[in-house]
């Protein structure tokens, strides 16, 4: 049975959202957890990366060969760059964290559907309504007022930092990778390519990064101490495969902005989940934010939908 439009999109976004959720609470069970009597913890969160990206590669080989693929014509430079530019995007925003403190990595990441799309126009020829652009602003200044942790300012004001510079960045990366998708989408690259061949470029550059800066002895000599570890990055790593499995038929499909508009969601309804079912307490600030999420979802859906553009 064929799915349609409206069914493949809820269960690539219901596939991302239990995939990453699972991941999340792995990551943080390696990231937090203590191992052996000394209660040492894990620190190499590069070796972790690189971990993942051999697992989704492999994955992505596997589906390719069970499926009996036809092979790809994409320009190898454009699975190099979306590589590059999604390992830098994700280590600045991790390194962004020495610096600020995890709600404002969250509201800064949240602003991610605003470089693809803008990126997307300049660089990739995407056209847009008008609508479309309400409703990502919409949905990510509802994120920002939900996801938003109040606190006592320090009197400072606002200041561009390095760990401000990280986000920015990080968010220009997100851009350029959503640029790369939409050029290897246009060429007719299916998911499991797409989710190959990137993995294959961030492995390039994760190997070196790995290598330059000895982390990956430091990894190893953990990991054959405690190797506990090895089971908890396995399944760390199979998690992330999964969502990115459904990440790359939504960027395949719908392309690589619906698929940030999803992303950025996810912890969203992820709280809003834990309210339903737990009870917990929202702020006003938050009923206002979810209202404007699903005024922006609305609009999205109704009338966000892309214009075609006749290419010369």
């Amino acid at each position: 049975m064929k799915l349609g439009h409206n069914a493949k999109l809820l269960l690539c976004f219901i596939g991302i959202f239990c995939c990453y959720f699972y991941y999340g609470i792995v990551q943080e069970k390696i990231t937090r957890g203590t191992y052996g009597a000394e209660n040492e913890r894990y620190f190499y969160t590069m070796f972790l990366v690189f971990c993942q990206c051999i697992i989704n590669a492999m994955f992505a080989k596997g589906i390719l060969l069970v499926t009996d693929s036809p092979s790809d014509k994409t320009p190898a430079y454009l699975s190099f760059i979306c590589g590059v530019t999604y390992v830098g995007a994700m280590l600045a925003s991790n390194a962004s964290l020495k610096w600020v403190n995890y709600p404002t990595q969250v509201l800064g990441k949240s602003c991610k559907p605003i470089p693809v799309m803008l990126l997307g126009v300049i660089l990739a020829g995407k056209r847009y309504n008008i609508v479309k652009y309400l409703s990502v602003m919409l949905i990510v200044v509802g994120v920002a007022l939900f996801m938003y942790k109040d606190g006592k300012s320090d009197g400072s004001g606002f200041t561009i930092g390095s760990g401000e510079m990280l986000l920015l960045t990080s968010l220009t990366l997100d851009g350029l990778t959503g640029v790369a998708q939409e050029k290897m989408r246009g060429h007719g690259m299916k998911a499991h390519y797409m989710m190959l061949m990137m993995n294959l470029s961030a492995l390039v550059v994760m190997t070196i990064s790995l290598l330059a800066t000895g982390e990956i002895w430091e990894a190893l000599t953990f990991c054959t101490k405690h190797p506990e570890v090895v089971p908890e990055i396995i399944t760390f790593g199979f998690a992330s495969a999964l969502g990115q499995n459904f990440i790359f038929i939504t960027v395949s499909v719908f392309g690589p902005l619906m698929c940030s508009i999803m992303t950025t969601t996810r912890k969203f309804f992820t709280i809003l989940g834990s309210v339903v079912l737990f009870g917990n307490a929202l702020a006003t600030r938050q009923w206002i934010g979810t209202a404007v999420v699903f005024a922006g979802l609305v609009l999205n859906d109704r009338f966000g939908k892309t214009v075609k553009v006749e290419k010369l």
